[in-house]
């Protein structure tokens, strides 16, 4: 949460304009200390914790005679807080498919801060007591029960990664083939085999894809060389593909040059 100091009537402990960030467990600068400043931290956070999309104005006494939580403040002025929800910009994949594998890789991106999608046809893999254990980590959870997966996939925005990951081999090529008609998506990744996708690109090649489109369907999906059919081990080879396309290393700055 953003807090800015927007109004201050008569004194108070620092001028209009003066801003804070708020998270969870920490706080960035200032807007006056004392109760002024942990009235706002303490309100901010309970908006955080109720999920709040719109700003808020919090006024604020700071005389002996004002209520107070947090010791008195007796600068004899008034002062109203903006309190404002930021957004930050998390990367977004959405998994197709939350079957024995789905899950597994729910579970180890749900611990890094992105926006997961789940999506499925099937109304009881998406229970909230099977999601549980997705919960509470820094990822936002966007649940889909789609009955048609391809209208799941056109409310992503461009640039998302997408795994196709289905019960349904159809499912999966008209996933497939509804994600090279956006040709928007930063990744899309299939689970399967190579005569499985041997099969999918003699039907994309049919319903009217280019070869060199086709090509932009990483199948199978998840890094080569990590051996293991156990949804657990297959779920950590696709996570580990996936993370460097979520979170692009920043290149180290190059040493300075001595005369």
């Amino acid at each position: 949460m953003l807090v800015t100091l927007a109004v201050v009537r008569g004194h108070a402990p620092r001028e209009a304009g003066a801003k804070m960030v708020v998270s969870v467990t920490q706080t960035w600068d200032t807007v006056g200390g004392g109760n002024l400043e942990a009235t706002a931290v303490a309100r901010a956070r309970a908006l955080l914790e109720t999920g709040a999309s719109a700003p808020e104005l919090l006024t604020l006494r700071l005389t002996d005679r004002a209520p107070n939580e947090y010791g008195r403040q007796c600068c004899g002025g008034e002062v109203t807080l903006l309190l404002e929800p930021l957004r930050t910009a998390f990367p977004v994949v959405a998994l197709f498919g939350i079957g024995h594998v789905g899950l597994e890789l729910g579970l180890l991106l749900s611990r890094h801060p992105v926006e997961l999608h789940l999506a499925d046809s099937r109304a009881a893999q998406l229970t909230p007591e099977r999601l549980a254990p997705l919960r509470g980590g820094p990822a936002r959870l966007h649940v889909h029960h789609s009955p048609i997966p391809e209208m799941a996939l056109a409310e992503l925005p461009p640039g998302a990664c997408a795994v196709f990951l289905t019960h349904d081999h159809a499912e999966d090529l008209a996933l497939c083939d509804a994600a090279l008609h956006r040709g928007d998506l930063a990744f899309t990744g299939l689970i399967g085999s190579a005569v499985k996708w041997s099969r999918f690109r003699e039907q994309l090649r049919a319903a009217g894809h280019t070869p060199e489109a086709i090509k932009t369907i990483t199948c199978p999906v998840g890094l080569p060389g990590l051996g293991g059919k156990a949804p657990a081990v297959i779920a950590l080879s696709i996570a580990a593909q996936l993370y460097p396309l979520l979170f692009p290393a920043v290149p180290a700055p190059s040493p300075e040059r001595t005369p």
